[in-house]
């Protein structure tokens, strides 16, 4: 039915992975149908050695300006799609297959830009998993919900190198590994304090055999190493040194991962890490990680979800989380691990 398909993919990280799933259902649907993947820089990174896509249109900060907003209007006009799916809610990627002359455009009626797509469908107007809003876009194609979990994509080559990493950091292969990211993005809300993350990993650190790596990109850094500092040998900051794939595949080797709401907890997800994930000002209904209801820990205050960037208040969602349960749920989690 349709020979070339193009896909933009979200933003951000973690909504990125959650809508992975729609690829391998549009691949299911469309065997023979080239599928191109439109993504920004560097998230797509995460789209290298994946099965479902033929081809990866990764577009950079810098396409706000005219003349690279045009370059990527002539690409589209250039492939000649006969579908464009919408996976963003923004004016301005409607308006790029709109303008790439894109035969059929599948988007939501958001953001002002039905008048841009062939095919505007409503949002589902009750509360569903973000993975599953993604889905429910499908719908028109012939695609009925599935159970497709989000994934991603690792050679042999990236974990090998991600190995060497840990290694070169004084890693011991073969010891219990616990992943810890302490940062988010969005705001301070979404985060559990840092001191409490610092009391986790001397929990951990009581097991003499285990690692700890910690994870943040460059604006947690600080943050990262305020936690980390005259811990022992045995915990490991990465936080600022790693691009994606290089975190996907650290993440891969972790036992368990500890986390706020965030990208790197869908990709523990997509990669069957087990995750223990904090929740205060988000939904975990909406973000929480795919499949993994146990792992949440969430106080489900009156106050929240309150989807604020800062707490205006005493910050009780979450600091009603406490170490030992964090300890305790994480040791349970590590256990699953197969």
């Amino acid at each position: 039915m349709f020979e070339k398909i193009i896909v933009r993919l979200p933003n951000w990280i973690g909504d990125f992975v959650m809508a992975t799933p729609a690829l391998s259902d549009l691949r299911r649907r469309f065997p023979s149908a080239k599928i191109t993947a439109m993504s920004s820089a560097p998230i797509c990174e995460l789209l290298k050695d994946d099965p479902d896509i033929d081809d990866c249109f990764c577009i950079t900060n810098s396409t706000g300006k005219r003349h690279n907003f045009m370059k990527i209007a002539r690409r589209l006009q250039k492939e000649k799609y006969d579908l464009g799916i919408l996976l963003t809610n923004s004016f301005s990627s409607a308006f790029w297959f709109w303008l790439g002359r894109v035969k059929r455009r599948l988007g939501y009626a958001m953001d002002w830009r039905s008048l841009l797509l062939t095919d505007s469908m409503e949002p589902p107007d009750t509360k569903i998993h973000q993975v599953d809003f993604y889905k429910h876009l499908l719908q028109p194609l012939g695609i009925p919900f599935s159970e497709t979990a989000p994934r991603l994509f690792l050679s042999k080559q990236d974990e090998e190198q991600a190995m060497e990493l840990l290694l070169q950091r004084g890693y011991r292969s073969g010891c219990p590994l616990i992943g810890i990211n302490p940062g988010a993005a969005y705001g301070s809300a979404k985060c559990w304090p840092g001191e409490r993350f610092r009391a986790l990993a001397l929990r951990f650190l009581q097991d003499e055999n285990s690692f700890i790596v910690f994870f943040g990109d460059t604006q947690s850094e600080r943050l990262v190493a305020q936690i980390c500092k005259d811990l022992p040998g045995r915990v490991i900051n990465l936080a600022g040194i790693t691009n994606l794939r290089q975190l996907a595949s650290i993440i891969k080797n972790c036992n368990v991962l500890v986390t706020n709401d965030s990208g790197p907890m869908h990709i523990g997800v997509a990669l069957h890490t087990p995750v223990v994930a904090l929740f205060g000002s988000t939904d975990d209904l909406i973000t929480g990680p795919w499949g993994q209801k146990e792992a949440v820990i969430n106080k489900r205050l009156a106050c929240s979800p309150c989807f604020r960037r800062t707490c205006p208040t005493d910050f009780c969602c979450m600091n009603k989380i406490e170490v030992e349960e964090v300890a305790q749920k994480a040791n349970l989690r590590r256990k699953q691990r197969v």
